[in-house]
């Protein structure tokens, strides 16, 4: 059986909607896009590698898809040539040769190496996966596809990145389709410039109780 994980970078408030660059998703008409960047620090990046270091195939809705379709393929990722990144030629390397299974209405236009369409039924889709042998399944982003996951509790762990910033509005993690869910911390650290980096497994029923004296 595999494992889902979401990993997302998300706002005080949770918004999640273009944390990259200015023109990554404006719908809505967010203007905060690139809100991650001036806090950017080794800690967060170190956090990411060790989410990419075991084998993963990728479960993306199509905007991020787009997006890191636009991008990744592009990278430099041999020594010597322009541009080249060692961390980002690792990424890009990891998310070119790894599985993608993309929520989208227009399976024709996934252009991307090892792209394959989840089919109309998204959440029987991902359930079927999730049985099967594998590497786990790591989502990136995907805010809307996170609302089907989220509602039908297919997701397995949460790695969210907290960033000490508000936004009012813009695409939310937890959408109004989340079930009522407990959680429980698995680990947690602070960056040195306050940025949360934890992860959240899911942990049954939310209990309430009181604090009145009989």
């Amino acid at each position: 059986m595999r494992k889902i994980t979401a990993s997302a970078f998300v706002s005080l408030d949770g918004i999640m909607q273009a944390p990259g660059g200015p023109e990554e998703d404006t719908s809505g008409g967010f203007e905060h896009g690139g809100w991650i960047v001036p806090y950017w620090h080794d800690a967060l990046a170190e956090a990411l590698e060790a989410i990419f270091a075991k084998p993963f195939d990728l479960l993306l809705g199509r905007r991020t898809y787009d997006i890191f379709a636009a991008h990744w393929p592009h990278v430099a990722t041999e020594p010597g040539s322009d541009g080249y990144d060692p961390g980002e030629a690792g990424i890009a390397t990891k998310f070119n040769s790894a599985i993608k299974h993309v929520a989208t209405h227009s399976p024709d236009t996934l252009d991307w190496a090892n792209s394959r369409w989840l089919g109309a039924d998204v959440a029987a889709a991902v359930s079927a996966l999730k049985q099967e042998d594998g590497a786990d399944l790591l989502v990136q982003g995907s805010s809307v596809l996170l609302q089907t996951l989220l509602a039908r509790d297919l997701l397995d762990e949460l790695r969210l990145f907290i960033f000490p910033v508000t936004f009012g509005r813009g695409k939310r993690l937890f959408g109004e389709g989340t079930r009522p869910r407990a959680f429980e911390a698995r680990d947690s650290r602070v960056a040195p410039n306050g940025v949360i980096i934890a992860t959240y497994v899911p942990a049954g029923d939310v209990r309430t109780g009181s604090f009145a004296l009989e």
